[in-house]
């Protein structure tokens, strides 16, 4: 266990070192300076979402620019495409060897993505948006070859490349899942500045007031998401007892475990990528025209109403699409009917299917008003504490920090007991 812990600990020490590491053909003297006044000014663009999934690494344009970004949209695409592919469905059920492949798949389309991810990022850096409001933006790459540009997209490709293999070894070796241990180190990176920010640009007592407030409504929403993350629904399973030759088999009693939040963090991520395409859409956009004028307007600003309804109404959707294509009834049905399972009251096959079906809308109607309302957080903070966009205690932040944190707890607690060691979980 010790060894594993402190393998675990070395890889994340590498991984920021990689965050700090620039790329050639970055003048990092403008690049610090746009950073100083996007702080200053809560404004980080439309890049805040990336930025904190990388650890602050995608403003500062280093290596590890791109972070985990394209190894999670490439495990989100795969997951939706298994669903739709009939080939990749069946390489999902084929066990171990289906589960290579379609991890080997992630890894080249991971890479794919990064390549794209990272032309866009250097063409967004050379044409100065990368920082909106700042007067060095252009002068960001000052040699706009196209041997620079190629030089800088390699790089950073390269470094996606690095970022997924460290995730792997700490999941091999260490201790967790290692792209979420990177996740969870990515995020937690930014809280130290931001909270500083925050009481810097207070104004009561010194701003240790709105400090104060911003901790405590930290505190409480960590407890309410763990008490929300750990509540689920538990639909019990009895299986029959069957007699094979001499053995008795069967006559135990189970259950389903069906989350409030069955979706997790992924419906957040969709509507935020979803909602970050029309306004990058306006931003590269020439002219003037009325559509440009109103996304600018209601869809690039965070406090605006239809930012907030839009924002809210994207979660819930996806929350619903999420769990319908993540969590099956009719094969949960099957898979019971076949070993001998049943729902006491409910009757094998379809019944059970539609019983499944009906709890699981309901306990998904709260689950994505409770992901909307989390998620929603940030633009409270910006309304109420007038803190800038990097608020530390966001929906989105607080949810990955939790649950990673609880997954990781629990299987630092299952390999205890396994070497008899008691747990620490009560």
């Amino acid at each position: 266990m010790r060894k594993k812990l402190l393998f675990t600990l070395g890889i994340i020490v590498v991984y920021r070192v990689g965050t700090h590491i620039p790329i050639p053909g970055v003048d990092y003297r403008n690049v610090q300076t746009c950073i100083d006044v996007a702080a200053k000014g809560g404004n980080q663009g439309l890049f805040g979402l990336v930025n904190m999934f990388s650890g602050g690494a995608l403003l500062q344009i280093t290596i590890f620019a791109l972070g985990i970004m394209p190894y999670i949209t490439a495990s989100i695409i795969l997951q939706l495409l298994t669903v739709v592919i009939p080939r990749l469905e069946a390489l999902k059920k084929e066990g171990q060897a289906g589960t290579t492949k379609i991890t080997q798949y992630t890894r080249y389309l991971t890479v794919a993505l990064a390549i794209l991810q990272g032309t866009g990022l250097v063409a967004t850096a050379r044409s100065g948006a990368l920082f909106s409001g700042c007067t060095v933006a252009n002068e960001i790459v000052p040699d706009q070859s196209i041997f620079v540009t190629i030089t800088m997209v390699i790089t950073m490709t390269a470094g996606t490349a690095v970022v997924m293999w460290l995730g792997e070894l700490i999941t091999d070796r260490g201790i967790g899942n290692g792209m979420s241990i990177l996740m969870f180190i990515s995020i937690a990176a930014t809280f130290p500045a931001a909270l500083w920010s925050i009481k810097t640009q207070g104004k009561l007592a010194d701003g240790w007031i709105e400090f104060g407030t911003v901790i405590v409504v930290g505190l409480v929403m960590v407890g309410l998401v763990v008490f929300v993350e750990q509540a689920q629904r538990r639909i019990p399973v009895q299986y029959a007892k069957r007699m094979i030759g001499r053995r008795s088999y069967g006559g135990t009693s189970t259950y389903i475990p069906l989350k409030v939040n069955q979706a997790g963090i992924i419906p957040v991520i969709f509507a935020s990528s979803l909602l970050y395409i029309p306004a990058l859409v306006a931003q590269f956009a020439g002219g003037n025209s009325g559509w440009k004028t109103w996304i600018e307007q209601n869809l690039t600003k965070g406090s605006h109403p239809v930012y907030i309804a839009t924002y809210f109404l994207l979660i819930v959707f996806f929350a619903f699409f999420y769990v319908a294509i993540s969590f099956n009834p009719e094969e949960v049905a099957d898979n019971m009917k076949k070993y001998g399972g049943f729902i006491p009251g409910i009757r094998a096959g379809r019944p059970t299917a539609e019983y499944l079906s009906y709890v699981l809308n309901r306990i998904t109607w709260p689950g994505s008003l409770y992901l909307g309302l989390i998620a929603l957080v940030p633009t409270m903070a910006l309304v109420g504490f007038n803190a800038n966009q990097n608020f530390p205690f966001g929906g989105t932040s607080i949810l990955i920090i939790v649950g990673v944190g609880l997954e990781t707890v629990k299987q630092i607690e299952s390999q205890l007991q396994q070497r008899n060691y008691e747990g620490f979980l009560r």
